[in-house]
């Protein structure tokens, strides 16, 4: 199934989502989660969610799509990736950058979520207001 028939199907269409608030992802993440996918020929994209855990109420979760849910929301970023985020979670997420960081042997996705009020001293949950 194409973005274009994934979007017609969907509540909320990524292009009724101002600039703003739709989901975003920098070159370097773009890269990052492009040659992850290329290990998985069946992924034809990368989701971010939340879900309900931790010290602080909310947790990312990402993972490869193999196959588009009914409620998602798709954000074309650039290089060929599409970002698939399901209504409940775009709440959350809305306006988020994706950023991929290399600090030492350290190498992780980092949001830059302008909705996330306080996050716990671990760094694995945040919480919104």
């Amino acid at each position: 199934m194409n973005t274009t028939a994934i979007e017609s199907s969907m509540h909320t269409t990524t292009a009724q989502v101002p600039e703003v608030d739709r989901v975003r992802a920098t070159e370097k993440a773009t890269r990052h989660i492009l040659t992850q996918m290329e290990s998985d020929p069946a992924a034809i994209g990368f989701r971010l969610e939340v879900k309900r855990t931790g010290c602080s109420g909310w947790m990312y979760v990402v993972d490869l799509v193999h196959e588009a849910r009914e409620d998602d929301m798709v954000f074309s970023v650039g290089g060929g990736l599409d970002i698939y985020v399901d209504e409940k979670s775009f709440s959350f997420v809305h306006g988020t950058e994706i950023d991929f960081v290399s600090e030492g042997l350290t190498r992780q996705l980092v949001f830059n979520n302008p909705n996330v009020t306080a996050e716990c001293g671990c760094g694995e949950s945040f919480s919104v207001g």
